[in-house]
């Protein structure tokens, strides 16, 4: 079952690497970059924390030519790449809701403790986001105010592991998490839910006061 998952979460993550890529005019090199960024970014910080080896895209290489075809495809396509780009936050939500439960699910295995494994989670699914911001030269959105993001993984990484902890089938509870996930996602996306800040109000320099 997993490996079907992780498949799909790597498949989803490449597009929107590429939609991301094509929203920045990059040409083939840097659409591969970004699609094996965001692809494998979360997974490999996951399984550095936990000592997994070999990395999860090493030991199974079908997943790197998997996002390979996807990057050499939409590289292509230009027009059908166009016209996928509102469609931008359908696989952003969901490579992040299934790259959060699996790296909850991959943590509890390694026997982290539960809130740990909650983290993981949202470092799986969030961090190839962080990745393809800084690489397009944006402050990443997990940092800014935006619609939730990391909050929304964490949320559904809860939800699995609450379920497992209940003792509710791994199956279920890993559809149950990445449900929450995509919910709230595509809320957030479409009712623009933010967390609150707090700003500080910048005082000038006691410089700019003498000057």
């Amino acid at each position: 079952m997993y490996p079907a998952i992780e498949v799909a979460a790597v498949a989803a993550s490449a597009l929107y690497g590429i939609l991301r890529g094509a929203r920045q005019n990059f040409d083939l090199v840097g659409i591969c970059y970004i699609a094996f960024a965001v692809a494998f970014g979360g997974g490999t910080v996951r399984d550095v924390l936990l000592d997994r080896h070999p990395i999860f895209w090493i030991a199974n290489d079908h997943l790197v030519w998997i996002a390979m075809a996807i990057a050499v495809a939409g590289a292509f396509l230009p027009k059908l790449v166009s016209k996928l780009e509102p469609l931008l936050w359908i696989p952003d939500a969901m490579g992040l809701g299934l790259f959060s439960v699996l790296g909850a699910v991959y943590a509890l295995e390694c026997g982290t403790g539960r809130f740990v494994a909650i983290l993981l989670g949202v470092a799986t699914g969030s961090f190839g986001g962080v990745i393809a911001d800084v690489i397009c030269n944006e402050l990443p959105l997990v940092f800014t105010r935006s619609p939730l993001y990391a909050t929304c993984s964490f949320f559904g990484a809860f939800a699995y592991v609450l379920l497992e902890w209940l003792g509710v089938g791994s199956s279920l509870a890993m559809g149950v998490g990445f449900c929450v996930v995509v919910a709230l996602r595509v809320g957030a996306v479409r009712w623009d839910w933010q967390l609150p800040t707090h700003a500080v109000e910048k005082k000038p320099s006691r410089r700019g006061d003498e000057g």
